[in-house]
């Protein structure tokens, strides 16, 4: 298969999933509205969410080890779609917080595993920059995630439930796509021996003398990166509506700020195979730092625009990076295990980002005081990089 095709592929379902996630930050001000929803109750949902990707990471990276990266491909998104648009018929906060769950794990499973499969399927001369490109596709379903927030979520018609049915149904169709989907020669190469080690065996073989360092270097940045994210960004229209603008402008304002996020990732696409991956992580990731200060201690529109726009640029610019540097951390025969388990430990941190942020809020800590702290939470990201990470720019995947 051609690496575009296997791109678009790959791709679609990408965007799919980002819709979702996209939406879930716009749900969470409409049903606060619709359902009078508490800050912590709020807080509980992102939280719930990231409960089910930290599982799913954890299970399907293991799993796509024994089995293959298509399999897992495959029944994440299954899971994903059915999830998500049941969830558009959810009854109270307990039938939702079921579905979200679900969908968490549906998707916390396939985005290791999406970076593994393309990862192991590119020549090393453009496999950053393919990787990059793939994760771009999140910019691309955030976009369309703002655009039916703005247009589609005030009206009544249609609502946040209206929204979720849409998520859902062409999620249907890239699982369709991926059928087609082979997969990666390295897995298919790879001994039968090694398919058949035990969990605790591939676990234990990801804190070797070969690759410790990299584990620990992956599980802090990964930690770091996804606890600012979600306690960031699913909050972002809440934070736009706390700083006194409706519900209508607040999403008018993010879909402004998400355009960004297309520039971040090209950047980084760009960069990635010139500058090489660690250093590209470490200026994007100090990026989002200084952006995350500031939009904190930004009141006035323009300045909430400009920095959010920033924040959108680095963030997710700094996640492109992250996705391609982390399956190139490890061998093949536990690639899919030491990418998953990363995002795994990653989502704890989007549990608690999102809990937090409720926390504070309802403690009437000021908001600027919150974004310190991830910005803080960047900062040891940045360090942990530094210390421990080495570059891996076109090196060849064993």
């Amino acid at each position: 298969m051609s690496t575009k095709k296997l791109l678009i592929i790959a791709g679609t379902g990408w965007l799919f999933d980002a819709m979702d996630v996209g939406l879930l930050s716009f749900i969470l001000a409409a049903l606060k509205q619709d359902w009078g929803l508490s800050p912590e109750q709020l807080s509980l949902i992102g939280s719930v969410n990231s409960i089910g990707m930290a599982i799913g990471a954890f299970l399907f990276g293991i799993y796509a080890d024994k089995k293959g990266r298509k399999s897992a491909f495959l029944f994440t998104l299954l899971m994903f779609s059915i999830a998500s648009g049941l969830s558009a018929f959810a009854w109270g906060l307990a039938s939702l917080l079921i579905l979200r769950f679900f969908i968490g794990m549906g998707l916390g499973g396939e985005l290791p595993v999406a970076s593994t499969l393309v990862s192991e399927s590119v020549e090393p001369e453009h496999r950053g920059r393919i990787v990059v490109l793939l994760e771009s596709f999140w910019a691309v379903g955030w976009i369309l995630a703002a655009l039916i927030a703005y247009f589609l979520i005030p009206i009544p018609a249609i609502g946040w439930r209206g929204a979720m049915i849409i998520c859902a149904i062409p999620a249907f169709y890239a699982l369709y796509l991926r059928f087609n989907l082979p997969d990666s020669s390295a897995f298919n190469s790879l001994n039968a021996n090694f398919k058949k080690d035990s969990v605790i065996k591939k676990i234990n073989s990801l804190l070797t003398s070969e690759f410790r360092r990299s584990t620990i270097m992956l599980w802090i940045v990964w930690f770091c990166v996804v606890f600012s994210y979600y306690g960031m960004f699913l909050w972002l229209p809440s934070v736009m509506m706390i700083k006194g603008f409706s519900m209508i402008k607040s999403f008018q304002y993010i879909l402004i700020m998400t355009f960004a996020q297309l520039p971040g990732y090209f950047s980084v696409a760009w960069l990635i195979e010139r500058v090489g991956r660690k250093w590209v992580l470490i200026i994007y990731l100090l990026g989002t730092l200084i952006s995350a200060y500031l939009f904190g201690e930004a009141e006035s529109v323009n300045h909430l625009l400009v920095y959010g726009a920033f924040l959108s640029f680095f963030n997710l610019g700094a996640w492109g990076a992250m996705y391609a540097y982390t399956p190139e951390q490890y061998s093949t025969n536990i690639r899919a295990t030491g990418s998953g388990i990363a995002a795994s430990v990653g989502r704890i941190g989007g549990i608690l980002g999102p809990l937090m942020v409720g926390f504070l809020m309802a403690k009437d800590i000021r908001l600027s005081m919150i974004f310190g702290i991830f910005s803080l939470s960047i900062l040891v990201a940045i360090m942990a990089i530094v210390l421990l990470g080495k570059e891996t720019k076109q090196t060849p995947l064993t």
